[in-house]
């Protein structure tokens, strides 16, 4: 899956810090704005303990992992929606991508400046917003014009597309993402085309001190990210991007005594893949062999052909049955003959849409 998520921000927020944890890719983390000028891509494997426990199971001659791609964006500033800072080309970056993770300050550090002289998340999250609210307002605006004169003489498409233009404008205008909107899928066809930045499903990062991570609840700022963020139904995740960038360095038995010393059960970044995976419907499924396990990601909603192409295009092609079986009825029965014999293995046909967790052997003839 060619999915990426960027990672957003104000300069000096721990964006590039926290994206370097992320991949060990070794952006450069430093204390003024646009030290990352260009986009940073790293690709990361995804967190998944049934992959561990399938490979108990079968015990392969190796096991694979799905990955998932992060893009580290400069940081944006005030007025980049009209080209202040490095603005254009950042909007541009952001437009590539197909969810956003925005980082937000929440911790104190006279050591490291902000760009706006004071710590204030919801301040930072709304100059943000506000960017890419006018950036799609530009672009709604420059379709817009000729849309009405197209609408006017009643082409029925062009009805259709100024009645969502309509409402995006109204919306950006009093400063409502694209995302807080209802559309029905025929008007969504039309808002995808636009490629609209707020149109993108979006989380947040608070990020907070090394000595606030394990009980991010005395933070002040933590809650006031939590609050904005359930206004408009998205996911926060809480992280020290300090400390995750000491974690990646670490192997896992050491990584595992690290977090049990800070309190804490998983890591800040492993929660951050999970969340940014499942925010662009993404999920995986499972091939398990005597020669490897292998994880797959698979976008929520296809059927048993299409996952079948994501291995090979011949697997699609030729595709006769997928054998099937879930993840819990696999562990429970102990091995895949026991699973046979508990009648908990399928056949499944064409149209059989593949599940989270599924385990799958597929039939095909070319």
């Amino acid at each position: 899956m060619s999915l990426t998520a960027g990672i957003v921000g104000l300069p000096n927020v721990g964006k590039s810090t926290l994206f370097n944890a992320i991949t060990q890719a070794g952006a450069e983390a430093a204390n003024y704005p646009f030290a990352t000028i260009d986009p940073n891509v790293g690709i990361v494997e995804v967190p998944d303990d049934r992959l561990n426990k399938l490979t108990e199971l079968v015990n392969p001659k190796k096991t694979v992992p799905t990955a998932f791609e992060f893009t580290d964006i400069a940081g944006i500033v005030k007025g980049a929606s009209k080209g202040e800072g490095l603005g254009n080309q950042f909007l541009s970056h952001i437009r590539q991508v197909d969810a956003i993770c925005q980082v937000v300050r929440c911790f104190e550090d006279e050591n490291i400046t902000h760009v706006s002289g004071k710590v204030d998340p919801i301040d930072d999250i709304e100059i943000i917003n506000l960017e890419l609210i006018l950036a799609d307002l530009e672009t709604v605006n420059k379709r817009y014009q000729r849309v009405e004169k197209l609408a006017r003489q009643k082409d029925k498409n062009a009805v259709l597309e100024y009645e969502v233009l309509s409402k995006l404008k109204t919306a950006f205008e009093e400063e409502i993402p694209a995302r807080a909107l209802e559309f029905n899928d025929e008007q969504w066809n039309i808002v995808k085309g636009l490629h609209l930045l707020t149109s993108k499903p979006t989380l947040y990062v608070a990020n907070v001190k090394e000595d606030e991570v394990a009980d991010p609840g005395i933070n002040e700022n933590v809650q006031k990210v939590k609050d904005y963020a359930a206004s408009e139904n998205a996911e926060v995740i809480v992280v020290c991007a300090k400390i995750e960038e000491e974690i990646a360095e670490l192997d896992q038995d050491e990584k595992e005594m690290f977090l049990e010393e800070l309190g804490i059960r998983e890591s800040g970044l492993d929660k951050l893949i999970k969340a940014s995976y499942s925010l662009l419907g993404l999920a995986t499924y499972f091939t398990a062999g005597e020669q490897e396990v292998k994880a797959w990601t698979f976008r929520k909603g296809i059927k048993a052909p299409q996952a079948a192409g994501i291995i090979h295009t011949d697997f699609e092609r030729g595709f006769i049955r997928a054998e099937t079986v879930s993840y819990d009825d696999l562990i429970a029965a102990g091995s895949m003959a026991q699973a046979r014999e508990n009648g908990k293995v399928r056949l499944e046909g064409k149209d059989y849409v593949v599940q989270d967790g599924d385990v799958i052997h597929f039939r095909f003839n070319v």
